[in-house]
């Protein structure tokens, strides 16, 4: 299942791997509008459970403009992940432009109550040349 995600990074024993998609049927080029669905597994490789606490994304257009995007959780959840365990979730991003790209940060909350970033892999969004 791991060939599914084009996109990973390992912060300490914690890996987020992505895989991304344009969606047409949600896109109107026409009015400027494209959009992408991007699927995050998140995977503890550690000794003891980690929970997802806030996240941190940089979405940067085709223009280069930069939107950061900060909240709690993912997907309006607080995941605890335990050893040998991952957390799966989809969401989607709009751009004004057919190409941009995203990477960002989870704050991570260990057991013993450390707490951490994980790194989200940058990874690009591309609508299909026909779309624009």
């Amino acid at each position: 299942m791991k060939g599914l995600f084009s996109y990973a990074e390992t912060t300490r024993t914690i890996t987020v791997r992505v895989s991304v998609s344009y969606l047409p049927e949600q896109s109107e080029p026409d009015r400027g509008r494209w959009f992408w669905a991007y699927h995050i597994r998140i995977e503890n490789e550690g000794a003891s459970a980690v929970q997802l606490i806030n996240r941190h994304w940089v979405i940067t257009d085709g223009r280069g403009a930069r939107h950061s995007v900060e909240g709690e959780g993912v997907v309006g959840e607080q995941p605890m992940i335990a050893p040998g365990e991952s957390y799966d979730y989809v969401s989607g991003c709009p751009l004004s432009t057919p190409t941009g790209q995203m990477q960002g940060s989870y704050h991570m909350v260990c057991e013993d109550g450390s707490a951490f970033d994980v790194k989200i892999p940058r990874f690009p969004l591309i609508a299909p040349v026909n779309a624009q």
